[in-house]
């Protein structure tokens, strides 16, 4: 894809989740939910970004899997558009998120977006490391999960077998697609040291750091506040 064409990709994308946001507003929402509207909106446009990636980056690999022999050089237009359609995102989320959000409630997301605008940003515009990329969203997969449950919640749908199924799901898809995938990449990008410019490798190296501190952090809340925390209420109860 020539520049022009990225910052269509990137333009549309940004113009699409902002029209995914608006049309949210115009349908009916849990009651639960209208206090934090603006929340509400956020998560449902967030859920709609992880559905489409997740089964575009698992189509990338599948119509193009020499992708997956050579992460730093080949790649398809298919997948250059992917990764230039998630910037899209990223910009539209970070500037929701400053709009609606304290910077309390929301500097560690603000920090992780600039983060992902920054090395998706670079690898669209050099053309190299896409296959990379298209990796590290596969972590959408996940993500697709993780919104529905804040869904839930805000839905006051905090229990019963809908919500347990999703967490459940969400678990076992957040050690897969998260803290394997990331493992796998920080293991990648060890072991192709050489063939990666300083610069290139400096942030892969910074970004992988930040995002398994950040990926254990959730992980420990989920686990406590889904599991651990229910097998307590259900032993006080029995008790």
């Amino acid at each position: 894809m020539e520049l022009s064409s990225v910052i269509l990709t990137t333009g549309s994308s940004v113009v699409f989740f902002r029209l995914i946001n608006a049309g949210v507003s115009k349908l009916p929402m849990p009651e639960s939910a209208c206090r934090n509207a603006g929340k509400w909106r956020n998560i449902s446009t967030s859920f709609v970004h992880s559905f489409i990636t997740a089964i575009w980056a698992v189509l990338c690999f599948f119509l193009h899997p020499q992708m997956a022999e050579d992460l730093i050089e080949t790649h398809s237009v298919f997948s250059h558009a992917l990764v230039s359609f998630s910037i899209g995102y990223f910009i539209y989320d970070f500037f929701d998120m400053v709009a609606n959000q304290t910077l309390s409630q929301s500097w560690e997301l603000l920090f992780h977006h600039l983060v992902v605008i920054t090395c998706f940003g670079l690898s669209v515009l050099s053309c190299r490391y896409v296959g990379f990329a298209v990796v590290a969203l596969l972590v959408e997969i996940n993500s697709v999960f993780l919104h529905l449950r804040q869904m839930l919640r805000m839905a006051n749908i905090a229990e019963g077998t809908l919500y347990r199924v999703n967490s459940i799901i969400n678990l076992g898809t957040y050690v897969v697609f998260r803290i394997n995938t990331l493992a796998w990449m920080t293991r990648w990008l060890v072991l192709n040291r050489d063939k990666v410019p300083l610069l290139a490798y400096t942030l892969g190296s910074v970004g992988m750091a930040i995002m398994t501190v950040m990926n254990i952090v959730l992980f420990c809340r989920l686990l406590r506040s889904d599991f651990l925390k229910s097998s307590k209420t259900k032993k006080e109860k029995e008790m």
